[in-house]
């Protein structure tokens, strides 16, 4: 006799093998207001790459300083100094 055929369990989905591109922005975007949570924070020391982070961070302060710039040159070509 042979045994019945068992019914196949449905397998949990298997994590990502890095963090995507927009899960990094996310996590930088988060570490720039100090405001990541735990989870996410073990996500990314788990799975994302610290080249990835360093990237983005870099180009998202990038572009937070000339964002400030711009809007300090507007404000005071606005005010006539």
């Amino acid at each position: 006799m042979t045994e019945p055929d068992e019914p196949e369990l449905p397998s949990k989905p298997k994590p990502a093998a890095g963090n995507s591109l927009w899960d990094t922005v996310c996590s930088v975007a988060a570490s720039f207001f100090g405001v990541q949570t735990q989870k996410n924070r073990e996500r990314d020391f788990t799975q994302g790459k610290a080249s990835h982070f360093i990237i983005i961070g870099v180009l998202m302060t990038v572009l937070l300083v000339v964002g400030l710039v711009v809007i300090v040159r507007v404000v005071l070509k606005q005010a006539g100094l």
